[in-house]
C-alpha cells in the first residue's frame, strides 16, 4: 500500500505554477541588484560626471568590497566599464537598463499614489516592487493610469 503524503489545501496552486512563481522571484531578485546598481551609476554619472566605487558604495549603503563585486558583475554582463583612475560608466546596454528601471519605478509609484498610498511611502515601496512586476502587469498598471487621466 502506497503511503499518502500530506493533503494539500484545495487552494494550493499546482506544483508547476509554484515552481514557476518561485523561480521567477529568484530571477527577479538576482536582476534587482544589477538594476539598482545600473540606476545608481547612471544617477551619479548625471550628477557628478562619473560614478566612483566609493560614491556608489556610500549611496547604496554598502561596503566598498560589496560595491566592487556588484560592479564586477555589471562588467561581466556587459552593462558597465571602468577606466583606471576614473569611475565606472554604463555601456549602452547598461544605460538602457537604467532607463527601463527608472520608467518601471515611475509607473509603480504613480499606481501606488493613484490607489491612495502617500507619495513618500510609494517611492520607498516601489523600490522593491519595480523589480518584480511582469511586463503584463506593468502594462495593466499603465492602462489603469491612462484611464484615470
Amino acid at each position: 500500500m502506497a503511503a499518502k503524503g500530506p493533503k494539500m489545501p484545495e487552494d494550493t496552486p499546482p506544483a508547476d505554477l509554484t515552481t514557476m512563481r518561485f523561480s521567477r522571484a529568484r530571477e527577479a531578485q538576482s536582476m534587482a541588484v544589477l538594476e539598482d546598481y545600473a540606476e545608481m551609476i547612471d544617477d551619479l554619472a548625471q550628477q557628478l560626471g562619473e560614478a566612483r566605487i566609493t560614491d556608489i558604495a556610500a549611496r547604496m549603503g554598502v561596503t566598498h568590497p560589496t560595491a566592487t563585486k556588484a560592479v564586477a558583475r555589471l562588467k561581466r554582463e556587459g552593462l558597465a566599464v571602468s577606466r583606471p583612475y576614473r569611475g565606472v560608466f554604463l555601456t549602452e546596454l547598461g544605460a538602457e537598463m537604467a532607463a527601463r528601471v527608472r520608467m518601471r519605478h515611475r509607473v509603480v509609484v504613480d499606481l501606488l499614489i493613484a490607489v491612495g498610498v502617500p507619495a513618500e511611502t510609494a517611492e520607498i515601496d516601489a523600490e522593491g516592487l519595480e523589480h518584480h512586476v511582469s511586463e503584463a502587469t506593468l502594462k495593466a498598471f499603465e492602462a489603469y493610469l491612462a484611464r484615470r487621466g
